[in-house]
């Protein structure tokens, strides 16, 4: 396993209990999900009751206690499921994180004990039709009013977005102060003037809900500003991103170890010309020259897990991690499934899924273009 050498005896423990978890609830159901193209709220409660969601939070609000490495063993059991499994990560280590780590008491005592329990599934909201990577471009405002704020505007390709009870949403509080004007706010999802769009249909993960959401107007109240203090939100996002970005690429790795496990058996049972292919010395070149990309990548992830867990790692560290992690993921399911022929191309293969759910981690979490300018730009400095 990515990271083993860091475990415990208590990861030990949870990484069965999250084998257990997918084995029975996730992957006998992936494929009516995928059609379905998001999963059941049960599963959600479910999963909560096993102690799979937020798994790091603090005791106080009903987590387990645990650390980032409990994210880690479930990252690799859940990347068995592939795209038909719920994005629990979205929940757990992208949106619940904002409130533990930058919201007040009250926001922490109302929310954090329902997203650990599955009660509450919590989104994230920053891109816009017109604002990806350049989040200082956003157009969704929140103007003040009294003792609320009016939020208006647009998010899109929003994760978990069907299901949620609470969205995170990024805002223009100030619009002439560029990043400093960016602000986060907690938005309840049965306010008046909050709309959900059509659920989007993508190329992979797709049983984990995508949508657009709209807010018309829509009221919150002061105390719902994340962390009471304006223009706070640039820099709040900017403090998750290292956690996601190393997350991102600790599935990119766990997808390329399926895929070569899959393909290695594939071509020691697949036969041409009267022999398994798997005897074909260009078969084994091939192997052997994606498994020396897979470890080496696995090798770099572990090292930044390390760091991580003392918080050390950089921004500039996890971004490199993300970047090659994913582009590599995309190469080596890619070749991988080039052995499969035919049966390759075919949906209901599990190679073909993951060809398909692979494409977006070049895309989420920061595109790759966008985070080889940052790490360019830090490096010349």
């Amino acid at each position: 396993m990515i990271g083993e050498q860091f475990f415990r005896e208590e990861h030990f423990i949870f990484q069965r209990t999250a084998r257990r978890f997918v084995e029975q609830e996730l992957m006998p159901n992936r494929e009516e999900w995928e059609a379905l193209g998001t999963v059941p709220r049960e599963v959600w409660l479910k999963a909560g009751a096993s102690g799979l969601l937020c798994c790091d939070m603090p005791e106080e609000y009903g987590g387990a206690g645990g650390d980032y490495l409990h994210h880690v063993v479930l990252a690799q059991e859940m990347a068995r499921a592939g795209g038909g499994a719920p994005a629990f990560s979205g929940h757990s280590e992208t949106a619940a994180p904002y409130i533990l780590n930058y919201g007040t008491a009250a926001q922490k005592a109302e929310w954090l004990p329902k997203a650990i329990s599955g009660e509450a599934i919590i989104a994230i909201a920053m891109t816009e039709p017109h604002a990806g990577s350049d989040l200082q471009a956003i157009r969704t405002s929140a103007r003040r009013d009294g003792d609320d704020y009016v939020i208006k505007g647009q998010k899109v390709y929003i994760s978990n977005a069907q299901q949620a009870h609470l969205v995170i949403v990024a805002c223009k509080t100030d619009p002439s102060q560029g990043a400093k004007g960016i602000s986060l706010f907690l938005v309840e999802t049965n306010q008046p003037g909050f709309v959900r769009g059509k659920m989007l249909k993508k190329i992979g993960r797709k049983a984990q809900d995508t949508l657009e959401l709209f807010f018309d107007d829509v009221r919150v109240p002061a105390s719902n500003l994340l962390g009471q203090e304006e223009g706070q939100g640039f820099y709040q996002l900017m403090g998750v991103l290292v956690q996601e970005r190393l997350s991102s690429a600790i599935r990119s790795v766990s997808a390329m170890q399926i895929a070569l496990d899959d393909t290695t058996n594939f071509v020691k049972e697949r036969e041409a010309f009267g022999k398994p292919i798997a005897a074909f010395q260009n078969t084994q070149f091939e192997l052997a020259d994606l498994w020396s990309m897979y470890l080496a990548h696995k090798v770099f992830i572990e090292w930044c897990i390390g760091k991580h867990v003392e918080g050390k790692l950089t921004s500039i560290e996890a971004a490199a991690a993300k970047l090659r992690a994913s582009e590599c993921e995309g190469i080596v399911i890619d070749r991988s499934l080039q052995f499969f022929g035919g049966m390759g191309y075919m949906w209901e293969t599990p190679i073909a899924r993951a060809y398909a759910d692979a494409r977006v981690n070049r895309i989420s979490a920061g595109s790759n273009h966008i985070l080889k300018l940052l790490i360019g730009r830090e490096l010349v400095k």
